[in-house]
């Protein structure tokens, strides 16, 4: 048995303006920065035990790694499958606008030149299958991206419809652990 906890970055700029950011690399907000700090805060206070830390190499998720990772005094390691899925033509628009909303139900839109769910969601499933086989017995916190957080979801809940896989969201440095 094991255990893998999933956070999303904290807070940045885009993220109340309500763009999407996708592979755009935003920087955390003060906001986002004390997210970060209250999630590690928590975690100690709870006495979650994490033995390592895996984070997308976009500097939001960089960053809110780092920040717990310090509090935890554990090891933070960047790794390239947790990246955000590219947004194509969406990057940096409204995550309100209605044209998004519609392309978004479609999982094999790649919006352009980006990214469609479905091949994240492959990438992210060819990587929790490597790490939910891999026998260390390591509990993990991935800090990762919403776009991210579905798929992961999705691995673990097979009965998560194709409606409530598009509506899955995250709020910033929210937790959410997973048993495998």
């Amino acid at each position: 048995m094991g255990t893998l906890y999933f956070t999303r970055h904290g807070e940045t700029f885009w993220n109340v303006e309500h763009k999407i950011c996708g592979l755009t690399d935003i920087s955390l907000s003060e906001q986002g920065r004390r997210d970060a700090e209250n999630l590690g805060r928590k975690l100690l206070e709870d006495r979650t035990k994490i033995d390592e830390i895996l984070f997308s190499p976009l500097s939001r998720a960089k960053e809110t790694a780092f920040i717990v990772s310090k509090m935890l005094q554990i090891p933070a390691i960047e790794e390239k499958s947790l990246v955000e899925r590219n947004c194509g033509k969406y990057e940096g628009t409204l995550n309100t606008a209605e044209e998004f909303r519609a392309a978004q139900k479609q999982i094999c839109n790649s919006y352009g030149n980006g990214e469609s769910m479905l091949r994240v969601t492959q990438r992210i499933y060819n990587f929790l299958d490597k790490i939910t086989r891999d026998g260390s017995g390591k509990t993990r916190l991935l800090v990762g991206h919403n776009g991210i957080a579905r798929s992961v979801e999705s691995y673990f809940n097979a009965d998560l419809t194709t409606e409530e896989f598009i509506s899955f969201r995250m709020e910033n440095c929210a937790l959410r652990r997973y048993d495998f």
